[in-house]
């Protein structure tokens, strides 16, 4: 009978003990802090709008279309900047792997709050008018946007409650990206006018090219080959080591 103890057959999984074994456990800590660079952005300029529509100081340029019912915005402004703080640190493997309790409670959480944002987008975009300088392009956009964040929270819920974690991340990735559209618009839209000039059709499209740029590096992550082997395939390996 040849038996090995757990411990030891713990240390002969790939990258234990390893000299690498350190890198690969602090690979990726940059996802966090560039996801909350690019949220930034967006909460700051949301908290700005939210801090005038309820009375304090104005710290962004007037914009008269909230006067007469803040409702709506106040919610998707709320909702919003706990959506893309919160739900930039789901994105970190360290803490999925160490507190995986705290991912799934924040994973309800960031269920509700990214409907909640979807829904305030749409109720915001049919209830508002339009915004100067924006038009048919631009609106049709949002409303695909706000449908489709939807729609990928609602299939990453499913996916989840049917155990399968690829196509869980896989739509909770894209949802997220969506919600961050206002952070890669300062950047589409500073370098869009800079180069193009203004106009109604060039805003439009240099605005909606921020969310077909998430979208697109979205697409990409999900795709990507992972360079950790799967966890299925490495459970066999430990659970014959320990057998005789």
């Amino acid at each position: 009978m040849n038996v090995v103890s757990t411990s030891t057959a713990q240390g002969c999984q790939p990258g234990a003990g390893s000299p690498g074994s350190g890198r690969r456990r602090w690979a990726g800590w940059w996802v966090v802090p560039c996801l909350l660079a690019l949220a930034f952005i967006p909460v700051l300029g949301g908290t700005g709008r939210l801090l005038e529509v309820l009375g304090g100081p104005e710290a962004l340029p007037t914009d008269t279309r909230f006067a007469e019912s803040p409702i709506p915005l106040v919610v998707h402004i709320v909702a919003s900047v706990v959506y893309a703080v919160l739900g930039a640190f789901q994105f970190s493997a360290r803490l999925r792997r160490r507190h995986s309790g705290w991912h799934r409670r924040a994973g309800r959480l960031l269920v509700v709050l990214g409907l909640v944002v979807a829904f305030s987008g749409l109720w915001m975009t049919l209830a508002y008018p339009q915004k100067e300088g924006t038009g048919t392009i631009l609106w049709v956009t949002r409303l695909l946007v706000s449908s489709g964040m939807g729609a990928s929270v609602v299939l990453g819920l499913v996916a989840i409650r049917r155990r399968n974690i690829a196509r869980h991340r896989a739509w909770m990735t894209r949802a997220y990206a969506l919600a961050l559209g206002a952070g890669t618009q300062a950047f589409t839209v500073g370098f869009g006018e800079a180069l193009f000039g203004t106009g109604v059709v060039r805003t439009d499209l240099i605005m909606a090219a921020a969310w077909a740029i998430n979208l697109t590096f979205a697409e990409w992550v999900i795709r990507r080959p992972s360079r950790r082997p799967p966890e299925r395939a490495r459970r066999p390996r430990t659970a014959s080591l320990r057998s005789s």
